[in-house]
């Protein structure tokens, strides 16, 4: 490959690296090439699949100031998984297909330049994705308002209606010393 092939290489690399929410790093060795169309597939639009040059890769990792760790698990025939959206879903993915292929291994991977090692990519992928999680909170934060609206709607009522209590409490306290006083009176008529 020509020097300038290779810069080039290496500096969409790095865009990818840059511009993407995350990267799985995978072993793919042993995948027939219809099996790494549907692995493309599966992944849809979250994800772009890529079969990756090993030295290339690092240079291209080390310009976008990924850490060592990541660097390190660039051995072996590699393809990254460059997420574009919910990194969950594209690990959730990822993992499936790799339970159905084991020829797949997850090698790791970086979310916010943050590297994981394969076993927290798995976990994320236990995670629920971002839609769920987002309706979850949008639920909560719907009953939280309802909650609240019924609070402030029963202060004026309960106002209210303690205010008619001591108008009815008042009312009875004044006929109750009204009468003591006017039955005096009639006796004294008498």
């Amino acid at each position: 490959m020509a020097k300038a092939d290779k810069d080039a290489a290496i500096a969409e690399l790095r865009q990818e690296f840059e511009s993407s929410n995350g990267a799985v790093l995978t072993e793919y060795r042993g995948l027939t090439v219809a099996q790494v169309r549907e692995l493309r597939g599966n992944l849809g639009e979250t994800a772009r699949f890529r079969v990756v040059k090993n030295t290339l890769t690092k240079r291209a990792a080390n310009e976008a100031g990924l850490d060592e760790r990541f660097r390190d698990w660039l051995e072996g025939p590699s393809a990254i998984a460059f997420v574009r959206g919910d990194v969950v879903e594209a690990a959730k993915g990822l993992r499936d297909f790799a339970k159905a292929n084991p020829m797949l291994v997850i090698k790791g991977g970086f979310i916010d330049g943050q590297s994981m090692d394969a076993e927290q990519v798995t976990k994320l992928a236990d995670l629920e994705s971002r839609e769920v999680l987002l309706a979850k909170l949008a639920g909560a934060m719907k009953a939280s308002m309802a909650n609240a609206a019924g609070l402030f709607n029963a202060l004026p009522t309960q106002t209210a209606q303690l205010v008619e209590a001591l108008r009815v409490k008042r009312e009875a306290e004044g006929e109750s010393a009204e009468a003591p006083a006017e039955q005096p009176a009639e006796a004294s008529a008498e």
